[in-house]
């Protein structure tokens, strides 16, 4: 007896989890946007994590950031993607200047040597809003890694563009969601600089 929609079926339900998380890349900033085209939403993390028993999950942020914004729960650590220039100012975006973390690659390492990932294991990373993830992704992507996701909105979200939160990051992120964070740090999600 034959069986001729069994491999149909079959590829259904492989792809059923991905099919949820999709995340149209035409709607998306070219900044957010990665080599691997692999994106998730932030309210779409927590079951990632719980269908993937091998994912690792890094916050990019600065560690400043993690302090004073928040930091997800359920991070596996932080490696900052880049670093603030507190001496420089950058009229243009009313900001410190932030410049690439040459230390970027081996923080990632520590994380992943941590967890025993390999180049084609599940890896998410999370920024403020999604630009530092989708660079990191590109970067990882680089160095042979296969599947790496960028969460597009990020810790924080996007900005409002009209209404009473005009300008505020007030749209979509890991806060906005309601999904669990704090402003306590967990020492052991830290690289400790001696």
């Amino acid at each position: 007896m034959k069986f001729p929609l069994l491999p149909a079926l079959l590829i259904a339900l492989i792809a059923w989890p991905f099919s949820a998380l999709a995340v149209d890349a035409a709607s998306l900033p070219d900044i957010k946007k990665t080599k691997l085209g692999l994106y998730i939403e932030a309210k779409d993390v927590p079951d990632f994590l719980k269908s993937h028993p091998k994912v690792l999950f890094l916050d990019l942020r600065t560690p400043e950031e993690l302090l004073f914004v928040g930091t997800p729960q359920g991070i596996d650590g932080n490696a900052p993607f880049g670093n603030m220039n507190y001496n420089k100012w950058d009229d243009k975006k009313k900001s410190f200047l932030r410049y690439p973390n040459p230390d970027f690659l081996s923080n990632f390492e520590y994380w992943s040597l941590d967890k025993g990932i390999e180049k084609n294991d599940f890896i998410v990373l999370i920024c403020r809003s999604g630009d530092r993830s989708a660079l990191g992704a590109d970067f990882l992507a680089k160095q042979g890694y296969t599947n790496v996701w960028s969460v597009v909105d990020g810790f924080e979200g996007d900005m409002a563009k009209d209404g009473p939160n005009k300008g505020r990051r007030m749209v979509n992120g890991w806060k906005n969601d309601g999904l669990p964070w704090s402003y306590d740090l967990d020492k052991s999600k830290l690289i400790l600089r001696e």
